[in-house]
């Protein structure tokens, strides 16, 4: 693990105490990545330390969560909530599944307790799926598949995009290849249709255009086979 991992010590925005966390390196070695985004490494599974802890008040989120301005009135909220209730997560090392599954669950709670944006809880649900998917948990798995599908859809009908790197058409996206994975493929296709039709996309983004092709004719192909 130490060399895929490292500890640092950063200020919670929350109780403003240190707290230890684990951070992966930036280089690691690929095996494979799903329709929806999912990296697959080798004997490892960075996803498991994307959410940090802090030790003292308990309050869990992304890196970008925690060293960044967190808005004012979420801090009112989670400080009203995390400094009369401090219960403080013990520092782990090395996560197993069930620890990144708690984290997961821990965020996710605190995004909704504040409303926050609607692709924020999506991304924290979706990547909580793929934590699901490495335990080998495919019926929590699809759970959170399809209730990261449905944000990341009121994400596109309320939010304004891009929001934090995402475009509304990697959105589309994602939601189709969520409904692939959860074998929905009328829902697929009705996504992925939208992009098809899109002359622009392959200018702006020609990975993405190069992902919808091939997922369009995997879906294509499905459909057909369903109808014989």
């Amino acid at each position: 693990m130490a060399e895929k991992t490292f500890v640092v010590e950063k200020t919670c925005p929350i109780c403003q105490e240190m707290t230890r966390v684990v951070k992966t390196r930036s280089r690691l070695p690929v095996l494979k990545r799903d329709e929806d985004g999912c990296v697959h490494y080798d004997d490892f599974n960075p996803y498991f330390y994307t959410v940090w802890a802090c030790e003292h008040c308990g309050f869990a989120a992304d890196e970008k969560t925690f060293t960044t301005k967190i808005p004012d009135r979420h801090l009112k909220i989670l400080r009203g909530d995390l400094l009369s209730n401090k219960f403080g997560i013990d520092f782990v090392e090395e996560r197993t599944a069930e620890d990144a599954i708690f984290i997961f669950k821990l965020a996710i709670s605190y995004l909704e307790e504040v409303e926050d944006k609607f692709s924020k809880q999506a991304k924290y649900t979706h990547q909580l799926a793929w934590v699901y998917r490495e335990a080998g948990d495919e019926v929590n798995e699809k759970k959170f598949l399809a209730k990261a599908a449905q944000l990341y859809d009121t994400a596109l009908a309320k939010e304004n995009f891009p929001v934090d790197g995402l475009t509304d058409s990697a959105a589309i996206y994602i939601i189709g290849a969520i409904y692939w994975r959860l074998g929905e493929y009328e829902k697929c296709a009705a996504y992925l249709s939208r992009l098809m039709k899109d002359d622009g996309l392959r200018s702006r983004d020609p990975r993405l255009a190069d992902r919808v092709r091939d997922l369009w004719g995997d879906v294509r192909g499905a459909l057909r086979d369903a109808k014989k």
